[in-house]
């Protein structure tokens, strides 16, 4: 199969120390490099963000920020932040930024939490229709603490549709609308969101944790010009560690900061906020702008291969690094098809789609992405025979045998994680 896999710093000595847990991170490393990976919200880090990932950083405790800390010998780890804040705020072109939330999660938590008060009303996108848990699910803490009115998107385009989320502004009066999305496959107008805002007097928060990579490289609008807030994670497309983000106005930096630390937080990671400083300085390279384009390039070829074979793109295509794909007219469920999938070596997630008649845990729906092989090499072509064999194994589970052995052929060439990645 080529050069050895990398399995990271130190792998020998953890291999004597504690071998069950170095047999699992061997598992884990030859279970991506013999699936093709399509999960969405995953990518692959480089070496050098594995590297900080695993350094002495992680024994500091480190509360509070960069020169204000709570405890002493914080002076090189202070670095480590100001670099991350300083690149983050250069890539983005952002008047401030906090790189310590350990979460997307928890920058939302950090964002409401800077802008509401429970029981403020909020408006964002309904979870069934592409929104996230902590725009306003009843499961979740947004959901519970605040009044969420939920938008969605049209049944005849599957598009947002803009002036239902400028009507129901206008008649509830929310403090924040929130818009972003994690299986949305279509640009967000954040110029009809601001200027929604604007009318009601509204805070902006547009969470862009799927997209913020295709952003950071330029391939699509960045949400930062146009809302006040913006939450992110640093592990999807934009290829870094997993963790979160926040970047705001610099009217709103204090609150922000403030609702990091101390309110939902205490010491951040700090091996973790110099893994994020690599990922935003490795997406300051020109190669990293031609990787995000490529992204969505492999996102279209993938989505027109399943679209041939009858697998429908909700909303009729993609613009970003990700497609819904309806399997209704298949009579294949998004669980069964995900089922089916990882037979052949090929891991995706089952997903609702818009109107849903089956519940979460079935679906209609699978969600396919393509950061993960894009970062492997991978091109609009072997995308093209990607989608055919997804669409083959779904419709036949007994070809999955013949399928994974495509699989197999196709991940010869391209594998994370060799020695000379």
């Amino acid at each position: 199969m080529g050069a050895e896999p990398s399995y990271g710093p130190d792998f020998g000595l953890l291999q004597k120390q504690d071998p069950e847990i170095a047999q699992i991170l061997i598992d884990e490393l030859d279970r991506v490099r013999s699936g093709i990976q399509l999960i969405a919200s995953e990518n692959f880090t480089s070496p050098a963000v594995l590297a900080a990932l695993g350094s002495t950083l992680t024994n500091k405790y480190a509360e509070g920020y960069p020169g204000r800390r709570y405890y002493g010998g914080c002076e090189v780890v202070d670095r480590a932040e100001r670099l991350a804040v300083d690149r983050a705020k250069r890539l983005f072109r952002a008047e401030h930024a906090n790189v310590q939330p350990h979460s997307g999660a928890s920058a939302n938590l950090a964002a409401y939490a800077a802008l509401l008060q429970p029981g403020d009303t909020m408006l964002a996108m309904a979870l069934p229709h592409g929104g996230h848990l902590t725009h306003g699910s009843k499961v979740n803490f947004s959901g519970r603490w605040f009044d969420v009115v939920s938008y969605g998107v049209r049944r005849d385009t599957e598009l947002i549709d803009y002036d239902e989320v400028r009507d129901l502004a206008l008649r509830h009066q929310p403090k924040l609308i929130v818009c972003g999305a994690t299986a949305y496959p279509r640009l967000i107008d954040f110029t009809a969101f601001r200027g929604i805002a604007d009318e009601v007097g509204a805070w902006l928060l547009a969470d862009v944790a799927h997209p913020i990579g295709l952003m950071a490289g330029g391939a699509i609008p960045s949400a930062v010009p146009y809302a006040d807030v913006v939450t992110m994670t640093t592990h999807k497309a934009l290829r870094g560690p997993r963790g979160g983000a926040i970047l705001c106005t610099e009217e709103l930096a204090k609150k922000i900061d403030r609702a990091v630390f101390p309110f939902i937080q205490g010491g951040p990671l700090m091996h973790v906020v110099a893994a994020k400083a690599v990922a935003f300085g490795e997406a300051m390279r020109p190669e990293f702008a031609d990787y995000a384009r490529r992204v969505i390039v492999n996102a279209r070829a993938l989505t027109d291969a399943l679209a041939v074979d009858g697998m429908r793109a909700v909303s009729g295509g993609t613009d970003t690094h990700l497609s819904l794909i309806d399997l209704s007219a298949l009579g294949v469920s998004g669980a069964e098809a995900e089922r089916r999938c990882a037979a052949a070596g090929i891991t995706l997630n089952r997903n609702v789609i818009p109107y849903d008649a089956e519940p979460a845990t079935i679906t209609s729906g699978i969600r396919v992405g393509t950061s993960c092989v894009t970062t492997q090499g991978m091109g609009p072509q072997e995308l093209e025979e990607v989608g055919t064999l997804v669409s083959r194994v779904v419709r036949d589970p007994a070809c999955a045998q013949e399928v994974r052995e495509r699989v197999s052929a196709l991940l010869a060439i391209h594998q994370p994680y060799l020695s000379e990645y």
